[in-house]
């Protein structure tokens, strides 16, 4: 049997940001289907992740340039989908193949950070929905080089939010250096980050425990592999309460997906010699900060240390957590229609777990 054929129309249907800034929402149109090179793939996404990232893009809160800029309308960046063209110099991937759409769509592949682990930090990076259209537009661009394959197993609606937010809380744990036993705390753990980071926690041997609020979250989070559930509107305390729960030591680590945690983070590690907080969740610029005393820092051997989206290599790996059924994302599946609600709802923070839209679904 030959390579699977698809007809590729002229126009697709996209989510567009109208409005770009503080009052922006989007609109589903129809938009040119793009014209890929001949080291690209073109594919058909078949759903979205929607990620708070792509609600700092469009209401143009971070100290980056605006998507207008670059002449995008499309944010987005967790998309799941299927080869339906290659270009002439494509030499690996195939018409039919499952991939994804990625938080960066390209780097430079020549400097030293490319050759190593960190191509995410490459100075030339493409960044997904903000420097080029992203995967709230049906068909997509990938260079081949760039593409990830998406394993047979695991659903588009669970691939692509593993794309970004379970990736990135992946390469967060894994580069905290914890060991299994250790303690993690995840405040903003219903959210669609943090429900997925406890699950990995679990699955990597450690010792999760979970800060939001709700019965709702409460329930899903005890579900999905914490050890103990601190609701942040009952809790006096909420730090206190973490570290008493933690052994009355601290964490060995806490994961900051909710921002307004930061100015609080290091409580979460009590007395615990070599606590770090890693810093995930991305605020608006400027508007949270964590003040460091040196002197505790020296002499708890503590540390703040930031990540930013995955690797290849590590996207890869969270994809096999979700083949094996380590990962099983918690998401909410909107059709096209209410491609704007599900925004303005993840805005709101009404949303547990992840948003996710279907491409074939009006």
């Amino acid at each position: 049997m030959g390579e699977p054929h698809f007809d590729i129309p002229k126009e697709c249907k996209a989510g567009v940001v109208v409005n770009e800034g503080a009052n922006f929402h989007v609109e589903v149109r129809m938009v040119p289907v793009p014209e890929i090179k001949p080291n690209e793939v073109l594919i058909k996404l078949n759903a979205t992740g929607i990620c708070h990232s792509d609600l700092h893009f469009m209401a143009n809160d971070w100290d980056l340039p605006p998507m207008s800029t670059f002449n995008v309308q499309c944010a987005g960046h967790e998309g799941a989908g299927v080869i339906v063209k290659v270009g002439d110099a494509v030499q690996s991937l195939k018409v039919g193949m499952r991939a994804g759409l990625k938080p960066i769509q390209d780097t430079c592949g020549a400097c030293d950070l490319c050759r190593s682990d960190k191509e995410c930090y490459c100075a030339k990076a493409v960044f997904t929905g903000l420097m080029c259209d992203g995967s709230y537009k049906q068909y997509i661009v990938s260079p081949e080089r760039y593409t990830t394959l998406i394993p047979d197993g695991v659903s588009d609606f669970i691939a692509g939010p593993i794309m970004c937010s379970a990736s990135t809380i992946y390469t967060s744990i894994r580069e905290s250096g914890l060991q299994p036993g250790d303690w993690a705390v995840f405040p903003g753990a219903g959210g669609g980050v943090g429900i997925q980071g406890l699950q990995l926690a679990k699955a990597m041997g450690l010792r999760p425990i979970a800060v939001d609020t709700g019965a709702d979250k409460k329930k899903l989070c005890l579900e999905m592999g914490a050890e103990h559930f601190i609701d942040f509107k009952e809790e006096k305390d909420v730090a206190a309460k973490a570290v008493e729960l933690c052994e009355g030591v601290g964490a060995h680590a806490v994961f900051v997906t909710a921002v307004q945690t930061y100015p609080t983070s290091l409580k979460f590690l009590g007395s615990r010699v070599g606590g770090k907080v890693m810093c995930i969740g991305l605020p608006p610029a400027g508007t949270c900060h964590i003040d460091v005393e040196p002197n505790q820092m020296c002499f708890r051997k503590w540390s703040v240390q930031g990540t930013l989206v995955s690797n290849m290599r590590d996207v890869d790996k969270t994809l096999d957590f979700a083949r094996r059924g380590l990962l099983k994302p918690i998401y909410t599946v909107y059709p096209m229609s209410k491609f704007d609600e599900a925004v303005q709802k993840l805005r709101k923070g009404e949303i547990a777990g992840r948003a996710v839209v279907d491409f074939n679904t009006d």
